[in-house]
Parts: C-alpha cells; structure tokens; sequence
C-alpha cells in the first residue's frame, strides 16, 4: 500500500509539472559527440516560455568534474539544482576516493537522483576516464542509455540529421568540433525554441574540461 502511495504521489506530481510545462520548460539543443581520445558536448543559449524567449544567454552545459560534463534541457530551475548536486557529489567522490568518478558512475548517480524524486529535465552526462570518451543520455525517470553520440531537447530532430549524416568512428577533435557546431546551427535555424549562440567544450583525459571561446566557435561554423 505505501508503494503504491508513492507511485501516485510521483505521478500526480509528474502531472502537475506537465502541465506547467508550456509555461516553464526552456526549450533547448544540446548534444554530446565522442571522438578518438576525448568526447566534444555542446548546448545552445536560449530560453523559452511558451512561444516567448524569456531569455538569450541561458547556461546548459555545466562541468561536473575535470573529467565531467552534463548538459540539461526543460525547466531550468530543476537543471540548475541538479548541476549543483551533481558537481558536490563528483567532488566529495573524488575527495574520498582520491581518485576521478567512472562517466557510467556519473551517469549512474544521476539516474539514481532522478528515480528518487521528479525532475522535469533531460540530460546529457558525457566525460572521459580509462575506457575514453563516453555519451549518456538521461531521462526525467532515472533511464541511462550510452551512445557513441546523442542529441537532445527541441532541436534534436534537427541536430540528428547533422550528427547521422557527418559522424564516423575514431574521428579527430577538430573534426566533432566541426560537426558539433554544424549540428548546433542547423537546431538554431529550425527549432524556434533553440538558438542565440552556443557553448562547445572539449573533454579529454590530458586536459580535462576545455571550453571553447567564441572565437574559436565562430571559426568552426566559417
């Protein structure tokens, strides 16, 4: 019987943000790409109410860890509170352990949050660690899928077109960061609810979490 209470209370609360959620959720284009030796994630700026752009310089990537990123799309408010949490738990992690979290720890840990209470978000961890460069696409439930890339949000129809067309297995840095960018333009140009500009960064297991500056963005899309 508790169980069950339970269940209906998760469900009445998944409702209530549901409809809410015209109102809330930010809209958004975020992807994660591997490549030989690293994994490139990036996320667009804009936010969305309803048909509205409430604002044009949103953050959805965050770094986690040196070796860790999570990228999030819906409300933003749940993302920002599970960036925190996360990037408290990575480091407590690594403060004990002396030693970096696993990108399937991560991603673990995160589902584990989200299967405890609701979040109206989806999500992106992506990292590097002894087995290279790893993508985890994460949704409001706690279900962890890894994928050699992914994309997610309202522009992801778009970006999948993009990722399907120019990906390949061991690519260069620079050639997902091309792609990456290209993918990120194209959900812009589509997406009413994507745009505004992007941020990339780079994950490898020599320089941690690099994040590239608008310079360098501009130069990928020229």
């Amino acid at each position: 019987m508790r169980q069950c209470s339970k269940g209906a209370d998760f469900r009445e609360r998944l409702m209530m943000m549901d409809n809410n959620a015209n109102v809330l959720k930010t809209g958004t284009s975020t992807l994660g790409i591997t490549f030989k030796g690293g994994v490139v994630v990036g996320a667009d700026h804009r936010a969305t109410m309803g048909h509205f752009i409430a604002n044009k310089s949103v953050q959805k990537l965050f770094q986690i860890g040196n070796n860790l990123a999570l990228t999030t799309a819906r409300l933003v408010g749940h993302a920002q509170s599970l960036s925190r949490t996360l990037t408290a738990e990575v480091a407590l992690f690594e403060l004990r352990r002396q030693q970096p979290m696993t990108v399937k720890g991560a991603a673990t840990l995160t589902a584990n949050i989200l299967s405890g209470r609701p979040h109206w978000v989806q999500l992106l961890i992506v990292g590097v660690d002894a087995d290279g460069g790893h993508v985890y696409s994460i949704d409001s439930a706690g279900g962890s899928i890894p994928d050699v890339y992914c994309a997610t949000g309202s522009g992801s129809p778009y970006m999948y077109g993009v990722l399907e067309d120019g990906f390949k297995t061991d690519m260069t840095e620079t050639e997902a960061l091309k792609l990456a960018a290209r993918a990120l333009h194209a959900s812009g140009q589509r997406d009413a609810a994507s745009g505004n500009g992007m941020d990339l960064a780079v994950i490898t297991k020599k320089d941690g979490f690099v994040l590239q500056t608008e310079d360098q963005v501009s130069k990928l899309l020229s």
